[in-house]
């Protein structure tokens, strides 16, 4: 036997050919050094916890003999249990915990030549209401994917759009995992102003439509001849909502029951002839895997006793056409009424442009069955007005089960023993009638309803329970651009010349945004009135020392957000990683804002506004323009993306692949 006859049987005993070896050593079977070059895609990805997996693809250039590659999740081949599996044909499957985890494809021909992407996993359970939680701090901490390092213009952009068939003023709702179809997916739920939801994909591109049902078909209630509204037959011809309106305020979802609660608005045989007919408000319940409705739609009447504007007899009653529901609905568990226990829905209503009469009304509905209305309440009884807007925020609630809502102009007469709560924060009692058990008005209150000043166009954020100073915490504000920071245990009421509050301090020109609070920070856009802006800010709250906020910004954006200003929402990692993400909707196309251009969306670091780390005007070619801008809306941030309703889509935005 030779001597090669002898070594080629040494490889063969070592399962080696002479070319493996070769390429084991760094050569090639030409016995050229090999020149290999790894890329991962994508680079960066988010997933749910435990619910979703992510496909990554691998390209090799430099390997003659295609040997491919060897994948591994933090270090690990193959992944572990703590970090998540990854396939051979590089499907990963997440742990069930939340982190962010390195996958990397590494050459076989060559070991030393590997690409990795970075994946985060999120446990965010939901966005079920408006402004992510009942306190509506505007916070998601459970954001793994998005960084101040990720999003940039060269890695971060517009992924897809869903089309709607109205303006969507409601802000985007999120849930992981639901079973629609047959299939699991992740959803956001959408509603628009011409009486339409819609469930999408959250995550396919191109957009994956669920379902969409219209809320005014027999299967929803609706009857013959029967539209949205026509905006000039509400209102006083200001045309704030245009050209229609049906859903305006976010509705809330009860994951534990799949159901899906939205408030519509319509009206029979009047639109487009300038002779309205009658008007419906309708509360639904529907299967969020299904768009159908889980119990018959109930329409929205209510009364209760006074002599204030519109009563007869010594009685109030809701009107349908002239009350505008704008707030988010907002859902209570284990609320104890007439000796039950319900779980409950809470709306509360305003007015169309101050069109008269109105009051600002809160109704509370059996979420098992909605056509049975458990609680009444009416903030000007015996007054006018006092209507609930705060800009599309819901009624904030705190761990009792208190709500916490701010009232617009209107009588006021509480601090002489009467129930009318113009211009006021008040704290209401949920168990058993609706009651407001203590409120706070300013000492100008007369002043404010005079002038239109009204305290309420900006919505209430409940602070985390603090260790100095009163441990319950509410801020909020109205058009003045003055922050009232209240005690919730003690909020002061009503003084003759002063106000009695914790704090109050000039934040802006003027609020018609609810704040965002995230690690001891609040962020807020306010604006002045028409015609004027104001810059997004941050103010520090010192909760080890005073239990106060510094009342000079410890930042502010370089971009001056035009009138009504933005509602921030803030995304992180627990305590890393913030960014703040804002809306610029200036231009929102009705008579009151006839400009009408592209809502443009701003991320900006949390710890620093000045530092803007990208946005969506910045790239080339329009590749993230936006749909035309809606007035008050609100971006959702959830699971590596960034979701915008507009007036004809909703933008989807996340890392690019």
């Amino acid at each position: 036997m030779t001597a090669s006859q002898r070594l080629r049987g040494v490889f063969s005993i070592l399962g080696l050919t002479a070319a493996g070896l070769l390429v084991a050593c760094g050569g090639s079977s030409g016995g050229a050094p090999l020149n290999v070059s790894v890329a991962v895609h994508p680079v960066g990805a988010s997933v749910v916890a435990g619910s979703q997996t992510q496909q990554f693809s691998v390209t090799v250039s430099g390997d003659p003999n295609n040997l491919g590659v060897t994948w591994a999740v933090d270090g690990i081949v193959g992944g572990s249990a703590a970090a998540g599996r990854v396939s051979a044909a590089g499907l990963y499957t997440p742990p069930a915990s939340a982190g962010v985890h390195t996958v990397t494809a590494a050459s076989v021909a060559d070991a030393s030549k590997s690409a990795s992407a970075t994946i985060g996993v999120t446990d965010l359970a939901g966005v079920s209401t408006y402004h992510y939680d009942p306190a509506r701090d505007g916070a998601n901490a459970q954001e793994f994917a998005l960084t101040t390092t990720s999003v940039r213009a060269t890695t971060f952009g517009k992924l897809f759009s869903c089309p709607v068939d109205g303006a969507v003023y409601a802000e985007p709702l999120w849930l992981p995992a639901v079973n629609v179809g047959g299939g699991t997916h992740n959803v956001i739920f959408v509603a628009t102003e011409h009486d339409s939801v819609y469930a999408f994909d959250a995550d396919a591109s191109p957009c994956q439509q669920l379902w969409h049902v219209n809320l005014l078909d027999a299967a929803h209630g609706g009857v013959a001849n029967e539209t949205s509204v026509c905006w000039y037959d509400v209102g006083s011809g200001y045309g704030d909502l245009q050209p229609e309106v049906g859903v305006t305020s976010t509705p809330v979802i009860d994951p534990a029951t799949n159901t899906l609660y939205v408030l519509s608005k319509s009206e029979t045989g009047g639109c487009g002839t300038g002779n309205p007919g009658a008007f419906s408000q309708r509360l639904h319940a529907m299967d969020i895997t299904t768009g159908l409705e889980s119990q018959t739609p109930t329409n929205i009447a209510a009364s209760v006793a006074g002599t204030g504007d519109g009563s007869s007899g010594g009685v109030v009653s809701f009107d349908a056409q002239s009350e505008g529901q704008r707030s988010g609905l907002a859902l209570l568990k284990n609320v104890s009424v007439g000796g039950a226990i319900h779980d409950v829905v809470y709306i509360a209503w305003a007015s169309h442009e101050d069109a008269f009469p109105y009051h600002g009304w809160i109704l509370g509905y059996n979420a098992a069955n909605v056509q049975q209305q458990l609680q009444v309440f009416n903030a000007n009884p015996n007054g006018g007005q006092g209507g609930i807007w705060m800009s599309g925020n819901a009624p904030a609630i705190d761990a009792a089960g208190n709500l916490y809502a701010i009232t617009g102009n209107g009588t006021f007469d509480a601090d002489t023993g009467g129930n009318d709560y113009g211009d006021s924060f008040f704290r209401i009692s949920t168990n058993g009638p609706l009651t407001v058990t203590d409120y706070f008005t300013p000492f100008n209150q007369a002043n404010l309803n005079a002038s239109d000043g009204d305290l309420g166009s900006g919505g209430a954020v409940l602070l985390p329970d603090q260790t100095v100073g009163p441990p319950h915490l509410l801020i909020g504000g109205g058009k003045q651009g003055l922050l009232y920071l209240v005690d919730r245990d003690n909020m002061g009421q009503f003084v003759v010349g002063s106000d009695n509050v914790v704090q109050e301090f000039q934040a802006d020109n003027g609020s018609w945004t609810t704040p965002a609070f995230w690690q001891n920070t609040l962020y807020i856009a306010g604006s002045g009135d028409h015609g004027s802006c104001d810059n997004l800010k941050s103010y520090q709250f010192n909760s080890s020392t005073t239990g106060l906020f510094n009342t000079t910004p410890s930042s502010a954006s370089t971009h001056c957000f035009m009138f009504p200003g933005a509602t921030p929402s803030v995304s992180s990692s627990g305590g890393s990683n913030g960014i703040v993400w804002a809306t610029e909707v200036g231009c929102y196309s009705t008579a009151a804002s006839p400009c009408g251009s592209a809502a443009i969306l701003f991320a900006y670091d949390a710890t620093n506004l000045t530092t803007e780390l990208w946005d969506s005007s910045q790239a080339l070619n329009s590749r993230d323009q936006a749909g035309n801008a809606v007035k008050f809306t609100a971006p959702t941030v959830a699971n590596g993306k960034v979701y915008i309703g507009t007036r004809t889509e909703v933008d989807v935005y996340g890392l690019l692949p």
